[in-house]
């Protein structure tokens, strides 16, 4: 542990000038941020930066996925500067750059930008400068039960479909034995449910919008997608499944009460870790299932740390300090010191994936890093589309249409509408969000 201090001290000394806090004022940053698990391990060990930075004193707000983006959007936008360091994703960074709301990085040289994984650092970028670091990337995968499936004499193929998900969760749902078919997100949101249901559109060769963005969510492939997935979940999910998010499926999943679940390649570390998951000798890993195309089947996100613009130089300044040291791999080493090599952030760093002792404790890495290659925020719908994104579209507009459409679906999950209904609200709703974006276009 000392060897690992004193390397982080080393990044620390390169990252931050001799005269921080030399007022003798420690610098307090507010930081904000998810409270998923990763999240809450720097929260911990962040006490190992003030040690190394007596300088600089950390204070976190921690709030759930979708309070954090309202709370961190409006803070931005109003420039109340409640935040020093805030968490924001791909969606965000090239919004909030273009309106001047974060500032660019510029991590010391020591840092290695180029070790950052280039579907991750180009989706942090705008105009090709960094403006969010990335504490761990992701994209979707599908675990299952191993014994489960052996038990009914079922194997999964070496590339699951949508029909193949479908036929194994009619299967293995067992009510009687509380184990559910199929677990997947049903919170409304669009980095809730919307997450997972705009890559199974994506399969089905669908897309959020047409090259003259007209909104395209009554098209046969959103149909197809939509059904399947308030099918699965009526059928073979929880029924709390509209209140369950990404913690929440983790949660039951764990408890063995999910035959499969399809969510974050992030989950790996969790669900394969024998002191959080006592079946975890059991699960098994497999590519994002498709359906007519491979194309945006699988999500690519980063949760990653930015500093808001309007702040003094001493704040931005440690700020910045704590970013490179967050999101360095010094800091993946400090974890896998402390944790243990199955539990780092991954999804950021090449040299995550070249350390053998990583390869060892994560037999589900190679997919992982195969899937976050393999999706391209450029080119992932069968036809034309306009935007950046894979699950989203990094457009202003896109929060609350995303928002709007995850609310529908979650009311056709709940039985409240139907799926034809759903759909056609959605389109309503994305058509008037976007009428003005139509009018002033070239």
């Amino acid at each position: 542990m000392r060897l690992h201090v004193a390397r982080i001290g080393l990044l620390l000394a390169l990252a931050a000038p001799g005269w921080l806090g030399a007022a003798g004022v420690p610098t307090t940053l507010v930081i904000a941020t998810v409270n998923n698990g990763h999240m809450l391990t720097l929260q911990t060990l962040s006490r190992e930066f003030e040690k190394a930075h007596p300088d600089i004193r950390i204070r976190w707000v921690t709030l759930p996925e979708a309070e954090l983006r309202k709370a961190v959007s409006s803070d931005l936008q109003t420039r109340a500067r409640q935040f020093d360091v805030v968490t924001i994703g791909m969606y965000e960074v090239p919004v909030f750059a273009k309106q001047g709301w974060i500032l660019p990085l510029r991590p010391p040289s020591g840092y290695d930008v180029e070790d950052l994984i280039r579907n991750t650092r180009e989706g942090l970028s705008h105009r090709g400068e960094l403006y969010a670091a990335p504490f761990y990337g992701e994209s979707s995968m599908l675990y299952y039960r191993k014994d489960l499936f052996a038990k009914a004499g079922l194997k999964i193929p070496v590339q699951p479909t949508w029909s193949d998900v479908a036929t194994f969760a009619a299967r293995l749902d067992d009510p009687e034995h509380q184990v559910h078919g199929i677990c997947l997100r049903g919170r409304p949101g669009w980095g809730g449910n919307m997450t997972l249901v705009a890559t199974m559109a994506n399969a089905f060769g669908g897309q959020w919008f047409d090259m003259q963005w007209r909104p395209q969510l009554q098209s046969p492939a959103w149909q197809k997608a939509v059904s399947l997935y308030v099918d699965l979940l009526r059928r073979y999910g929880p029924a709390d499944a509209v209140e369950r998010g990404y913690n929440g499926n983790l949660e039951l999943f764990n408890a063995g009460r999910c035959a499969i679940w399809i969510d974050a390649t992030v989950a790996a570390g969790f669900v394969a870790d024998r002191q959080l998951n006592p079946r975890a000798a059991d699960v098994g890993f497999a590519p994002a299932p498709v359906a007519i195309t491979r194309k945006g089947s699988h999500w690519l996100w980063a949760w990653a740390l930015a500093v808001p613009a309007g702040g003094d130089e001493r704040h931005t300044l440690a700020a910045r300090t704590f970013v490179a040291w967050a999101t360095s791999r010094e800091y993946i080493r400090l974890v896998a010191a402390t944790r243990g090599w199955g539990l780092v952030p991954t999804g950021t760093r090449k040299s995550t994936y070249a350390e053998p002792d990583f390869q060892r404790a994560a037999p589900w890495a190679s997919h992982e890093l195969k899937a976050i290659r393999s999706a391209d925020p450029r080119d992932a719908t069968v036809a034309p589309s306009p935007y950046l994104g894979v699950q989203f579209a990094a457009i202003e507009e896109f929060a609350p249409i995303g928002d709007a459409v995850g609310q529908a679906v979650a009311d056709a999950v709940s039985g409240r509408i139907s799926v034809d209904a759903a759909l056609a609200r959605s389109q309503s709703i994305a058509q008037r969000y976007m009428a003005l974006r139509n009018s002033v276009l070239p």
